[in-house]
């Protein structure tokens, strides 16, 4: 069975050990790259990652999104949404679909 867990600040993360899902609180980007690869190589499917700590990782991500798992998902954090997250989600359709279908010919 899959795993699935959550990264980033411990304020930010906490509230998803009440729904179940396994929390890795971080401090710094070195501890949070050594807690991304750990996750990536333990099984898990999905790693969520708070967008701030995201931003600092974008090589090691990178790295993992060439294969089929884990799934690394952005997400925001209590400093707020810094659009990371809707950005990825943005990219990947247009890879899928070959267009930009939030804006379509807008371009906005």
């Amino acid at each position: 069975m899959y795993k699935i867990a959550v990264m980033g600040d411990r304020d930010s993360i906490y509230g998803f050990a009440a729904v179940g899902l396994e929390t890795r609180p971080v401090a710094d980007q070195a501890e949070a790259a050594k807690t991304l690869h750990d996750l990536a190589q333990g099984g898990y499917a999905v790693i969520y990652i708070t967008e701030n700590y995201a931003s600092l990782l974008g090589r090691e991500i990178a790295h993992y999104s060439e294969g089929a798992l884990p799934a690394i998902i952005p997400l925001p954090g209590v400093s707020g949404n810094t659009g990371l997250g809707i950005a990825r989600v943005k990219k990947s359709v247009e890879q899928a679909v070959g267009s930009d279908i939030i804006f379509g010919a807008q371009g906005k």
